[in-house]
């Protein structure tokens, strides 16, 4: 069974509706014991991380989610919530992946608009991530974000907004997509389906 964390957020429904498209029971829940009894977790994501991580704590689940020795897919604000910190709302998060998720900055002349939302391709960095098989090479897929994650070894795949933007993070059975792969179409489906199968 999939575990999904209610962290709050607009785009939680949609995340249940894409296992179901595929054929997998999935099970929105704050529950820990249903948390961690569950096959694979996904942490999705969309607002404010202050706000995400104050529900997660008023739950006692930050440390819970720490401890999961299952596959983990934080899913954009989720995977953002992976790292130590974020500027959004200044707020300590999970300190699964190391470094400060940071405000993007808008540039015109760079093609930085804010937020980065719709469409783009990811470069992938590990072409023997299991997560990422079985992809088209350069897929596009779906972003709404004004935030973003530190670059460092744990990236495995990027999109170019302007700058380079982590797009896919990993650290051993934790992994993060900045992008939407539940609103991504048949390569978002991929994606799940490879997270099911780890």
């Amino acid at each position: 069974m999939i575990a999904i964390v209610n962290t709050g957020g607009a785009n939680i429904a949609s995340v249940v509706n894409a296992f179901s498209r595929l054929g997998i029971h999935s099970e929105l829940t704050e529950d820990p014991t249903t948390i961690r009894k569950a096959s694979h977790v996904i942490l999705p994501g969309v607002g404010a991380a202050a706000d995400s991580m104050t529900r997660l704590r008023q739950k006692q689940l930050p440390e819970l989610i720490k401890s999961l020795t299952q596959p983990v897919l934080g899913i954009c604000l989720g995977m953002q919530l992976l790292f130590d910190k974020s500027d959004e709302g200044d707020v300590d998060c999970l300190g699964i992946l190391p470094g400060t998720v940071t405000e993007m900055v808008p540039d015109p002349r760079a093609g930085i608009t804010i937020p980065h939302m719709g469409w783009n391709q990811l470069e992938i960095q590990d072409e023997n991530l299991p997560l990422l098989s079985n992809l088209p090479p350069s897929p596009y897929v779906y972003f709404v974000h004004s935030y973003c994650a530190p670059q460092g070894d744990f990236v495995k795949a990027t999109t170019s907004h302007g700058v380079n933007i982590p797009a896919v993070v990993t650290s051993n059975n934790f992994m993060g997509a900045q992008f939407h792969p539940e609103r991504s179409g048949e390569t978002g489906a991929t994606l799940l389906r490879n997270f099911v199968k780890l």
